[in-house]
């Protein structure tokens, strides 16, 4: 996996309204970026970390997404449970904000839609949506042309809109103005510690590394991911360590110091506080999950 600075994604309205991609895993478009469309994205298959702005969370097949303009987001398959190349992990579609608003001027009908949109630039997860039902309307946006691929895509934006469980995902929401060179040196540590993770990167190394003093780096870390430096840290970490405790048999012990802990009781505290369960009791609950989807 391989996260690079962000990709302000051109689409051409000229020709294309909205914009189809569907890629396999690993890919070098799996990367933490943001552009100014909003995006509608299924994932096919694997499991793994949602980055949404600040959050932080577990995907898996089926999970289905919507996140606003200008949103930073990435979906990293855990590569402990996945490690072989995927053909297909992502079926998307991108459309722009103008096109949106230009819809409900037209057609006022089209407002009932406007919340879902406003809730979007918080990242929305559609908890429970069907997934074969998500994927046939994909294939069909994928398949038709022209007109033909604006009338599916707008009865599947109707139908996420009555789904009834949304969940808005980050809590800090990134604008524009945000997408400047400050975001650009702050996306570069968010780069080093994702991969990183293990590695003891001090507040001071992070600061220098995004060519900032420590107090600003602080504050413009805060601003930007909604996390201090040291809980996006450990989020991380705690991600990676629920990886390893559903997809191995190593010991809490040996997870806790390969994810970058340096004593079990810090590990436990924190596995406690994000998780609201022990990391025992999230391997017993995660194994039967999984044998639950085997079944």
């Amino acid at each position: 996996m391989s996260l690079i600075l962000p990709e302000f994604e051109y689409v051409d309205r000229a020709t294309e309204t909205i914009r189809y991609l569907e890629h396999g895993w690993p890919t070098p478009l799996c990367r933490w970026h943001s552009h100014p469309e909003y995006e509608l994205h299924l994932v096919v298959t694997t499991r793994g970390k949602a980055f949404v702005g600040d959050y932080i969370g577990e995907f898996r097949p089926g999970g289905l997404f919507l996140t606003g303009p200008y949103l930073p987001h990435n979906w990293v398959t855990d590569e402990v449970t996945h490690p072989a190349p995927v053909k297909i992990r992502d079926m998307l579609v991108q459309f722009s904000k103008e096109s949106i608003d230009r819809l409900s001027d037209a057609f006022p009908e089209f407002n009932e839609m406007s919340e879902m949109f406003e809730l979007a630039t918080s990242g929305i997860e559609f908890l429970g949506f069907n997934s074969t039902f998500a994927r046939g309307h994909f294939e069909s946006i994928r398949d038709c042309k022209g007109a033909e691929r604006i009338v599916a895509f707008l009865k599947f934006l109707l139908r996420i809109n009555e789904h009834a469980e949304k969940r808005a995902l980050s809590v800090v929401k990134l604008s524009h103005s945000e997408g400047n060179s400050k975001h650009t040196r702050i996306t570069l540590v968010v780069d080093h510690i994702t991969k990183n993770f293990s590695a003891d990167t001090s507040l001071s190394e992070a600061a220098e590394m995004a060519a900032m003093s420590p107090t600003s780096f602080s504050r413009n870390f805060h601003k930007m991911t909604g996390n201090r430096f040291v809980e996006f840290v450990n989020r991380v970490r705690i991600g990676q360590a629920c990886s390893m405790l559903y997809a191995t048999d190593k010991s809490i012990s040996e997870i806790c110091f390969e994810v970058g802990f340096q004593n079990l009781a810090n590990f436990n505290r924190h596995f406690l506080k994000m998780k609201k369960v022990t990391p025992s009791a999230y391997r017993t609950i995660a194994r039967c999950e999984l044998l639950g989807e085997n079944g």
